[in-house]
Order: C-alpha cells, then structure tokens, then sequence
C-alpha cells in the first residue's frame, strides 16, 4: 500500500498546488480526483489494478502530512499500514505502525458528504484535441531554460507554425523568447493560447511516461503512466 500511496502523493501534491484529493473505490476500479487550489489544474487518475481497501468515497485532506508520515524512517522498512472503516463501512483513515509495533500515527480522512462538496466543480465534459504528441526529454529541458530566462513570466503561449510547435514567453515590447518545442506535429491551432508555466513545468517533471494533448477550444491535457496509475491532468488556458 505504501508505494501507492507514495504515488498518488508524488502526482498530486508534489505539484506545488492540490492539498486534497478524492479518491473513489469500487471492485473493479480505483479512481483519484483533485483540484487545484486556483483551479488551474484538474486531475482525474484511475489505477492500472483496483485497490481493494478504498472500496468506497472518501477525501484525502492535508496530503503534505501524509507525505511526511510515508517518509518517516520508522516507516520504511516492514512497516504496518492499514484502512479503517467506520462502524457504518465508510472509509475513516490510515494506521501507520512500525515494525516494532512501538511508533503509531493516524491519518484520517474526509468524508465523502465534504469532499464532494469541496470538489464540486471537479467536472470535465470533454473537447476535441487537435495537437496530440509525447514530449521528449530534450524538449522538457528547452521549456526549462526558457522558463528559467524568463522567469518573470507567469503564462507562456503555445501556436503551431507549419508542422512545428511553438512555446513564446513574453512580447516584443520587453524581453522575450521563443524556441521549437515539437517538430513533425499532426493537427493544427488557429488560436494563441496561454498556460501557466509553474503548472505545466511541474507535471511534465513528474516520474512516467508523457502523452500532451491540446485543444483548439483553450483546453490542454498531459497524462502520465506512472506505471501504477494513468494520471489526466486537465489545465484550462489563462488570461493574461
């Protein structure tokens, strides 16, 4: 259960911007949803193989202190961690026991009546994806360097020219730059788009392999295959 755990932590709250997840359970399958605090990013996750003891609803508030327990030393090696329930059959939390059985902690979660309200808006109808491609590594770390020269940029904007895809930070009024993020693209974008760097940055540096698809109606989506769940990670475009 831990490396899961560690997983669903790594893809969702290491991005800098959810601190609560939803995680929906039944026999045949496991599902995570999140939102970001800003609403800039929404996850939608499901489990290459379900987990049998998060069979129901429930929150995962605060995922930071979960990060923390997973990580403790005592925790490492033969460690003890369990679903409780409540005497109802809901989910209740987690029980963290050393090997030892002499260093305990709870982790509790939410209750499916409070993280649907919090999550309400966590809904994604679907757009037509018009660019669809696997970033490379090489591409990963020009967006990085541009990102890092202009640092003062919040958004960046994303046009295709010909069959190449192109990333701009900036105007021609200040300090700008531009550079080919995707040659030989399929599809079109008639539209200029701006997304957040910080977020888009985050998820492309995530552990897995990488799917990017972007929609002419203002819409991208990156997913990745952790190899233990396929991660949709939904950003809306921003306006500058």
């Amino acid at each position: 259960m831990r490396d899961y755990l560690l997983d669903i932590v790594q893809h969702t709250f290491d991005l800098g911007c959810i601190d609560l997840i939803k995680i929906t359970g039944t026999d045949s399958a496991t599902t995570v949803g999140g939102l970001a605090e800003d609403k800039s990013v929404i996850i939608n996750a499901q489990f290459a193989n379900p987990m049998a003891d998060f069979v129901g609803t429930c929150g995962m508030p605060n995922l930071g202190k979960l990060k923390t327990l997973l990580n403790l030393q005592e925790y490492k090696e033969d460690a003890k961690l369990a679903v409780t329930r409540k005497t109802n059959g809901d989910l209740d939390g987690i029980t963290f026991e050393n090997k030892a059985g002499d260093f305990k902690n709870n982790y509790r979660f939410m209750t499916s009546d409070v993280v649907n309200a919090k999550l309400q808006t966590l809904k994604f109808k679907g757009v037509p994806w018009h660019v669809t491609f696997e970033p490379t590594v090489a591409a990963i770390q020009r967006l990085r360097m541009q990102a890092q020269a202009n640092s003062e940029e919040l958004n960046f904007q994303v046009k295709t020219d010909g069959k190449d895809l192109k990333f701009f930070f900036g105007d021609h009024s200040t300090h700008s730059g531009n550079f080919v993020f995707q040659h030989d693209i399929a599809g079109a974008l008639k539209h200029a788009w701006s997304w957040p760097v910080s977020q888009v940055m985050s998820i492309l540096s995530l552990t897995g392999d990488k799917t990017m698809q972007i929609s002419d109606d203002g819409c991208m989506q990156i997913t990745v295959n952790s190899g233990l769940a396929v991660y949709n990670y939904i950003l809306p475009a921003q306006t500058k």
